[in-house]
């Protein structure tokens, strides 16, 4: 039976890789197609940039969150001092916590998904007199769709495993912004392994579910 202590970190973590992932998901499609179309000054650097979450340590993440939406932060000030609005320590922080260390996932994986296809079809849909927006709905977003959904679910288990930057940004706090992540780590220090072995189990299986799915969403069709 499952600890009630296990029940709201499930929930949240729920919650904010959902989010989190959705929140990601558009810029990073976007930007990929966009990388993908236009041959521009700096794309590699751009291109970088963008990557850069996948390998940076998630407390570096964390610290830029701060630097940029932090009560003093460039934007976050703007933000308090206007609207007395702050993500620090708040659920809504670990969602924009989790979201940026699951951005390049989405983003490599849709980029890789646009170049595979094939730009013959593109080329007759603009022959056709489709505009490019058109194209992108018709053709190339359909036939990117299965790389661009592997990718989601890559970012969404990503999400559910967010620690570094959440703590940072979020947090630990039991009830409010306590995630499966942070409630082991809590666990494990308060020596209670019960409930550490089983929120490790409970995260895990979620884990291998989600890449169990993508597995079957980029095995080639026979």
């Amino acid at each position: 039976m499952l600890d009630a202590n296990a029940l709201p970190p499930l929930l949240l973590t729920l919650r904010v890789a959902t989010l989190a992932t959705a929140l990601a998901a558009v810029p990073a499609v976007f930007l990929a197609r966009l990388a993908q179309m236009r041959d521009f000054p700096g794309r590699d650097l751009v291109d970088a940039v963008l990557t850069l979450p996948m390998v940076l340590p998630p407390t570096v993440l964390g610290y830029y969150i701060i630097v940029v939406l932090g009560r003093r932060g460039i934007i976050g000030s703007y933000l308090w001092d206007t609207f007395g609005v702050s993500i620090m320590f708040t659920w809504e922080g670990a969602v924009v916590a989790a979201s940026v260390v699951a951005f390049p996932l989405v983003y490599r994986s849709a980029r890789a998904a646009f170049e595979g296809v094939d730009e013959n079809l593109e080329n007759a849909a603009r022959t056709l007199g489709a505009s490019e927006l058109a194209i992108f709905f018709r053709v190339s977003f359909p036939l990117a769709l299965r790389g661009i959904v592997a990718g989601v679910m890559l970012a969404l288990a990503r999400a559910m495993g967010e620690f570094g930057a959440t703590l940072m940004v979020a947090g630990n706090l039991p009830g409010k912004t306590q995630t499966l992540s942070l409630a082991v780590y809590s666990a494990t220090q308060a020596g209670n392994d019960a409930l550490a072995n089983e929120l490790v189990l409970l995260i895990s299986l979620a884990c291998v579910a989600l890449l169990v799915i993508v597995a079957k969403i980029i095995k080639p069709k026979a």
